[in-house]
């Protein structure tokens, strides 16, 4: 299998536990259909919460090291990073640092999802503090009601 972006041989070899081939040359990686997946698992594994994938895909440049098609890029989970995939199912190209690119990305997913539910329960508990009978009263007395 060779570098979709440098036409040399891929190194079969891991990333932080995970199954990649790199290449020596453009330090680029391949994962197969899974391997996003777990690389985006190291900082968030709770997949329900993610998000969308794939974001308005389009012909890229790049051929699959494995069938050899035209593969596309699509804008990751709608953040500003295009990666590239074999539309085959093949597997994703990672270009050098786009994937801690993608684990930071998760970080602030889990970080911002966090912050969400916090906000949600306070609203709850602010909301059930306005229907208390002590607070309505209160509202009322300063009215004259």
């Amino acid at each position: 299998m060779n570098c979709p972006r440098c036409n040399i041989g891929l190194t079969d070899t891991k990333y932080r536990g995970i199954e990649v081939a790199k290449c020596t040359t453009c330090k680029g990686i391949w994962l197969d259909q899974h391997g996003l997946d777990a690389v985006e698992d190291i900082e968030f594994d709770r997949d329900d919460e993610k998000g969308s994938l794939m974001f308005r895909s389009y012909r890229g440049d790049l051929h699959c090291p494995i069938c050899l098609s035209d593969m596309q890029m699509f804008h990751y989970r709608a953040y500003d990073l295009e990666l590239d995939f074999c539309p085959k199912d093949h597997g994703f190209w990672l270009d050098e640092g786009e994937e801690k690119r993608v684990r930071k990305l998760m970080k602030v997913r889990e970080k911002d999802i966090r912050r969400s539910r916090r906000l949600e329960s306070d609203w709850t508990k602010l909301l059930k503090r306005f229907k208390s009978k002590s607070f309505t009263d209160r509202i009322k007395d300063m009215f004259g009601g």
